[in-house]
């Protein structure tokens, strides 16, 4: 299979590599990676204690907030959302024609 690859300015080879999904035991909702990201790919979401997603946010049972890849399709592969992660959360992946 072929891989995506592109060039840099520079005219050096560059993989793309796209967010898939971020351990949500390790991640600590900071939003470092939800600011830094300027294509609306990540969103914060809220667990409860047994760690199940909570759709209503107003709900006292929210233990904490973790990020999510909300819209996997906008990703462009630069990685900075994992670059600047302090917890090293995020997994990526190569994309395989």
């Amino acid at each position: 299979m072929a891989q995506l690859t592109g060039l840099t300015f520079g005219g050096n080879p560059w993989t793309p590599k796209f967010a898939q999904e971020i351990d949500y035991e390790k991640c600590i909702g900071c939003g470092r990676c939800f600011k830094i990201c300027g294509h609306n790919v990540l969103t914060l979401k809220a667990l409860n204690e047994e760690g199940e997603f909570v759709e209503d946010e107003e709900d006292d049972e929210i233990e904490r907030k973790v990020m999510v890849v909300a819209h996997p399709e906008n990703c462009i592969g630069c990685e900075a959302c994992s670059r600047i992660c302090p917890k090293n959360c995020y997994s990526h992946t190569v994309l395989d024609n």
